[in-house]
């Protein structure tokens, strides 16, 4: 069997308490465990909300000197996490969520997606995203899915329902 899932990413970080609190106030993640490993001023690990991992982030202090990633800009490096939640309400309140924070960097439409973008504390970007469930893609989701648009929550909601679950992975039904 191969690889099927990716179980947690881990981040190195400016102010290990800020970004925590960033984490669990904002996206509701729960910290579950906490060392300090050899040459690091702090570490913390989170789970998300509804997850059954036993850890979805880890975070390692480096210090308030450390510079901003320059990944994409000067150097290769990871562009952004991606995560799921079940509903588009969810993904509404979320929206919410980052935009008091100050944290809300872009919607997107990607016709069999919806996603927000988020940065943290470090500058670090992440996704939410709602897939549209296998049994309710269409050829218009799956046509949109070659360009990007603009993502109207309003409209979305209409269209699914507030309540319907997202699909899994890649929109396949539970």
């Amino acid at each position: 069997m191969g690889i099927f899932r990716l179980n947690h990413a881990v981040l190195y970080v400016r102010n290990l308490a800020e970004t925590v609190a960033f984490y669990e106030g904002v996206l509701g993640f729960r910290r579950i465990d906490e060392m300090t490993p050899d040459g690091f001023a702090g570490a913390a690990f989170l789970r998300a909300p509804d997850s059954t991992n036993d850890h979805d982030l880890g975070l390692f202090e480096i210090g308030p000197a450390a510079g901003a990633s320059l990944a994409g800009q000067q150097t290769v490096g990871l562009y952004h996490l991606a995560w799921e939640v079940d509903t588009l309400e969810t993904l509404e309140a979320t929206a919410e969520k980052l935009a008091a924070a100050g944290a809300l960097a872009g919607a997107s439409d990607h016709g069999t997606t919806k996603s927000l973008y988020g940065k943290d504390p470090n500058g670090i970007e992440f996704e939410i995203v709602w897939l549209i469930p296998a049994d309710l893609l269409d050829d218009t989701a799956r046509e949109a899915r070659k360009r990007m648009s603009p993502l109207d929550l309003s409209k979305e909601k209409k269209r699914y329902g507030a309540d319907t679950r997202g699909g899994v992975g890649i929109s396949v039904p539970v």
